[in-house]
């Protein structure tokens, strides 16, 4: 799995959800056949790449693993077969994964934050791997922290992981990072890692940003977190979103909307030529 591109172009993750609960009603296939038919449609429309879940990241009471790769695997397995586009697995379990990785697919995007087995996996498989920042399990309610400065944070977070993995035989090019935007971080904080993306590449991996409709977009438009706008009116706030975080240097987007692929392109040429 190569996150960059050789002309420095960022690439468009398309969202292929086969949940019927996901924060985005636009974006919710009930069934792995429809996956399937939903994110070929994303491949026809130009997304580069797809990533594809069935447990929807807010919170909630756990899935099995026999659950979510019930859905999951066929819709890989079919979009694999459908298209030469590379898929990711959304998922943060490590049997979920390994089955999905067997199903054909190319990388897993774990948001739990990693864990010796799942870099054990990524080692033994050289699948691709992205890496979100998270200060506690997924799928579990709780405040944010409070960081002197939250990007130097991410920065000692994300490279204490990734350190982790490739002392456990993860390769480093395998690994693109994300911030985690909306995860343990309020709306002052998403908008500041937004605004100093620049400061993740130092790093020296791929950058992969998963923001569209999230909910600090709706506060943003709103006013408040509290009168936050729903997932369906966030669409023209995320293509803000998007072409600034081109411009800051994202190598990966994560999105639903074709504006927003659009926004990523445009950006892309001004910024990278």
């Amino acid at each position: 799995m190569i996150w960059r591109r050789d002309d420095g172009q960022p690439r468009a993750a398309g969202i292929v959800n086969v949940t019927t609960d996901s924060m985005f009603e636009g974006a919710r296939s009930g069934t792995p056949e429809q996956a399937i038919e939903d994110g070929l449609a994303l491949v026809e429309a130009g997304f580069d790449m797809l990533d594809v879940g069935a447990v929807a990241a807010r919170s909630g009471p756990p899935i099995s693993p026999e659950v979510e790769a019930a859905a999951l695997v066929p819709a890989v397995e079919g979009l694999v077969a459908g298209s030469e586009a590379p898929v990711s697995a959304d998922t943060f379990s490590v049997e979920v994964a390994r089955a999905a990785l067997t199903a054909g697919a190319h990388a897993v995007n774990d948001i739990s934050g990693g864990g010796d087995e799942m870099f054990e996996l990524v080692a033994e498989t050289g699948c691709g791997y992205v890496l979100m920042h998270i200060e506690g399990p997924p799928r579990v309610d709780r405040p944010p922290r409070r960081y002197d400065d939250v990007v130097e944070h991410l920065k000692s977070w994300l490279g204490g992981r990734v350190e982790r993995a490739v002392s456990l035989g993860v390769s480093e090019e395998r690994i693109a990072i994300d911030p985690g935007l909306d995860f343990d971080l309020t709306t002052a904080q998403n908008l500041e890692v937004l605004r100093r993306l620049p400061e993740l590449r130092s790093l020296g991996l791929a950058l992969y940003v998963s923001l569209s409709r999230k909910d600090f977009i709706g506060a943003v438009l709103a006013g408040s977190w509290e009168e936050r706008l729903p997932a369906s009116e966030r669409e023209w706030g995320t293509v803000a979103a998007v072409a600034l975080a081109v411009r800051g240097g994202a190598d990966v987007l994560r999105i639903h909307d074709r504006s927003s692929l659009q926004a990523m392109r445009v950006a892309g040429r001004i910024a990278h030529g």
